[in-house]
């Protein structure tokens, strides 16, 4: 109880910070509030302000304009874990995507012994519903039973009301695993895209390690910005990659037409895989330091006519 009124304390200037904690414990409280409603609230809680979806200046609330006015039947195929596969092959090439080993409506419909000894399962529907297997003989099947389902039963849409996910049949889909031989392991580099053209990007380090998450962001020059969203930067150097020219020609041909996205990409000893089509950065609920860059950002969004 002391630790309830502790942080009633923290949040007495925002009790939307409040309202955001419930839902976010018990998602199905907020089901019924309409989408609009529901964005204002979880954005008043991240950014203590009111969101203005009359007139909208900074990237973030640009994106929860899109979420509500820029529905295009296209992107629930993009951010479909298994049908963007296709999608991205046929606009760049089947060299760039990483192999898919098999799909499945149940956890229990997966023959284990037809998968090689390293894969790596992820739900199709949402964000974070992955299990990586290194080794079978070591293979955790009860935990990654559990974790699997829990995903296949929660609509990702309800957390950020990012409507693509809405009507993404949840699936399992299982990959080959994918190592480096750097001691740097594989990098994740995140290009920010608008109506094809990449602006800005971010490269992800340190994931998957017992450590927190590093993002560094860079110019398309790949100059140092001085950025910081949702994780630290990394205390040394980052080399510019040899392919990143290459990265940054695919995030324009896949990023054609969308008024914002970001197109991830691994690099895996100079080998270039895509990782995924993100069409809502953090779903637009996480600050930049400094602040400017989210005006910087929202300047480069063109909205297009409301839907």
């Amino acid at each position: 109880m002391s630790r309830f009124f502790s942080y009633l304390k923290k949040v007495k200037d925002n009790p939307y910070r409040i309202l955001e904690t419930i839902f976010m414990r018990f998602p199905i409280l907020s089901r019924n509030i309409g989408d609009k409603n529901y964005l204002k609230i979880i954005y008043r809680s991240n950014f203590n302000k009111k969101l203005d979806l009359s007139n909208p200046v900074t990237f973030n609330e640009k994106l929860q304009w899109l979420k509500l006015y820029d529905r295009k039947p296209i992107y629930t195929t993009m951010v479909d874990k298994k049908d963007a596969k296709n999608y991205v092959e046929n606009i760049i090439g089947s060299q760039y995507i990483i192999p898919a080993l098999g799909s499945w409506d149940k956890f229990d419909d997966i023959d284990f012994g037809k998968l090689p000894n390293e894969f790596v399962l992820k739900c199709t529907h949402d964000s974070g519903g992955v299990v990586v297997c290194k080794n079978k003989k070591d293979f955790d099947m009860t935990y990654a039973k559990n974790r699997i389902n829990h995903c296949l039963k929660r609509n990702f849409y309800y957390q950020g009301r990012e409507w693509p996910y809405k009507n993404v049949k949840p699936r399992i889909i299982a990959e080959k695993y994918i190592s480096s031989n750097s001691q740097d392991g594989i990098r994740d580099y995140k290009f920010f895209c608008f109506n094809g053209e990449p602006k800005i990007m971010f490269v992800a380090n340190d994931r998957m390690r017992d450590t927190d998450t590093k993002f560094d962001f860079y110019d398309m020059n790949f100059n140092h910005l001085n950025i910081k969203n949702g994780h630290p930067n990394t205390n040394g150097k980052i080399s510019r990659p040899d392919n990143f020219d290459e990265m940054k020609k695919l995030s324009e041909k896949l990023s054609q037409g969308i008024p914002e996205a970001r197109i991830d990409f691994y690099d895996v000893d100079g080998k270039i895989y895509f990782g995924e089509i993100t069409l809502f950065h953090w779903s637009g609920f996480v600050p930049f330091e400094p602040d400017k860059w989210d005006n910087i950002l929202g300047s480069w969004v063109n909205l297009p006519n409301k839907k």
